[in-house]
């Protein structure tokens, strides 16, 4: 590995949040797609070890509703084993180690050596949507996380959260997020929780 230190957080470059024709757009992410690619080259490049989250959901998800109010419930999105549910091309994690929250798990002798990793989800928060969240970051025990993707202000700011709680640096890469309407936004929270915010193109001065 490159900086044993420092993983890279991609949270939810799925097909449903970022594809115009996604069940859940959120409007404007897909802009951003040229910039993910940039970061998951230089990941690559730089032998950067990534994490990817992902919505894995089935119909009777807590999360789901067919009446949603879209701050705590929304549509059927990122359905298990359907094309929503995959990555869009520009973060496709190569030769990932996967992670699914609905079944149980001894790969963990694997996560060490994988560059990325795949973390299944069925709930905003990662941490509590996959049991297994919390072994996966001790193995890998960063110092810092660089944290990218989308929503801002629901899936993002949960993992930006609970990472604080449990490493010593978060960086979120400002420009290479996106949220939804009518949630507010967290950047306040953030800033008391002493997370870094700045443009990927000033990551490396930093790291």
């Amino acid at each position: 590995m490159g900086n044993e230190k420092l993983i890279f957080w991609n949270v939810d470059t799925q097909v449903d949040f970022v594809e115009p024709e996604g069940k859940l757009y959120v409007e404007g992410a897909e802009k951003i797609k040229p910039l993910w690619q940039k970061i998951t080259a230089f990941a690559k490049q730089k032998n950067i070890r990534v994490v990817n989250t992902a919505d894995y959901h089935y119909p009777e998800s807590d999360e789901l509703s067919d009446d949603p109010d879209f701050v705590n419930t929304f549509p059927q999105h990122c359905m298990a084993n359907t094309p929503g549910a995959e990555y869009v091309n520009e973060t496709q994690p190569e030769n990932a180690v996967e992670f699914d929250w609905d079944k149980d798990d001894d790969t963990f002798d694997a996560v060490e050596s994988a560059r990325n990793i795949v973390i299944r989800k069925d709930a905003f928060d990662v941490f509590v949507g996959n049991p297994y969240t919390d072994n996966i970051l001790q193995i890998l025990s960063p110092e810092t996380v660089v944290v990218y993707g989308v929503t801002t202000n629901v899936c993002v700011n949960d993992a930006v959260v609970g990472l604080s709680k449990r490493v010593k640096r978060v960086i979120v890469l400002q420009d290479a997020i996106k949220e939804l309407p009518n949630i507010p936004l967290p950047f306040e929270e953030w800033e008391k929780l002493g997370v870094e915010m700045m443009a990927f193109e000033n990551l490396e001065s930093v790291i």
